[in-house]
């Protein structure tokens, strides 16, 4: 069942829809997918999703689904190009209201933190340097996760749902099913 998911975020990446990028912008992605490794290669085509929360000592990977965007959590996107931090409204309302200098919520910094030195880990560690992004539910910079994601909910033509991402991309259900009728029709 990898594969298809695969094919799909292949079809959603920068080495296949150029829209929107210059030839120079295109050649430079798909010089670097051609020079990189398996794993890095991979990460470019679908990229690595990770989730920090209370429930959870170790951060745990997760789908790279609109469903995924929580908020209550803290997500860390790498897409080998960029590296995404992304809260929730929840976390970000604390952030706010400075919680995590208060040291009766040393949990809620040390959650805040975990994500920050991931990223600073994978920014040391890579060559080109991905771009690093900190961002928050409905912020300006979120676009960078939810552009990546799933649009497994995207909201009717009546009335957007909460949490919806307003795409013309098809989900990864409908991709799958329009596979299986293919297959079932050849």
């Amino acid at each position: 069942a990898a594969f298809p998911q695969f094919m799909y975020h292949l079809r959603r990446s920068h080495f296949l829809q150029t829209f929107g990028t210059s030839p120079d912008e295109t050649a430079y992605y798909r010089t670097i997918i051609m020079r990189e490794n398996t794993l890095n290669s991979l990460v470019m085509i679908q990229p690595a999703l990770l989730e920090y929360s209370f429930k959870h000592e170790l951060p745990q990977p997760v789908a790279l689904d609109v469903q995924s965007l929580k908020n209550d959590i803290i997500l860390l996107m790498d897409t080998f190009f960029c590296v995404v931090v992304w809260r929730g409204e929840q976390i970000q309302r604390w952030c706010d209201a400075k919680y995590q200098d208060d040291e009766q919520y040393a949990s809620f910094k040390t959650l805040l933190q975990a994500p920050a030195t991931d990223a600073k880990q994978i920014l040391t560690d890579r060559f080109p340097v991905p771009k690093f992004i900190q961002t928050s539910a409905g912020g300006s910079q979120a676009r960078f996760v939810t552009a990546k994601v799933n649009p497994s909910n995207t909201g009717g033509a009546s009335a957007i749902e909460p949490g919806a991402v307003i795409t013309d991309d098809q989900s990864l259900r409908a991709f799958m099913d329009h596979l299986i009728k293919l297959v079932m029709k050849g």
